[in-house]
């Protein structure tokens, strides 16, 4: 495990310095040798354009703009170099709403805070070992939101109304 994350670009946005500093901790015990920071929107969006993230971990409560606008920009903004990143978002809150909202605004997993090692692993071996296929239809664009495979095959079973995406038009396997 000690190499599992050594060649990961990572960004973390968080506007607390102890959170950055704990994840940083975390992601070095996991064997991530390429962390980057950033405190606030702007600044995490300037280093998506310049130099994009293997992997984005942003927090929901950021100063000025949120977590979630971040997020929105990453999935929508036509300059965006990487619609597909993984992200995980991290929040103090647990409501299924919140953890909802993120999931329809594109993020790949969610991490209740306060954040142990073993948590934060699993999430991470989620986006990397077991991406699911993104979606893309009218309101949504992001990975599938459905995480369960039914075996329902009777007649009220929902019929799929968009293709999921399998790969990004430059050709790159899709990450998430």
């Amino acid at each position: 495990m000690s190499t599992y994350l050594s060649n990961v670009r990572i960004l973390i946005v968080d506007d607390q310095n102890f959170t950055r500093l704990l994840l940083r901790r975390i992601l070095g015990t996991l064997g991530a040798r390429r962390v980057d920071e950033a405190k606030d929107v702007e600044t995490a969006w300037a280093q998506v354009l310049n130099s994009p993230p293997d992997l984005l971990i942003v927090d929901w409560e950021l100063e000025n703009l949120n977590g979630l606008e971040l997020m929105r920009r990453v999935r929508h903004d036509p300059a965006c170099p990487d619609k597909y990143m993984p992200t995980i978002m991290l929040t103090a809150y647990s409501e299924k709403p919140r953890i909802e909202i993120a999931r329809d605004a594109g993020v790949n997993e969610f991490v209740i805070k306060p954040i142990s090692p073993k948590t934060l692993f699993e999430r991470i071996s989620m986006v990397v070992e077991h991406p699911r296929r993104f979606v893309r239809c009218k309101d949504f664009f992001g990975p599938d939101r459905r995480r369960h495979k039914s075996s329902y095959r009777g007649k009220d079973r929902r019929q799929a109304t968009t293709d999921p995406v399998d790969a990004p038009d430059d050709g790159k396997a899709p990450t998430s």
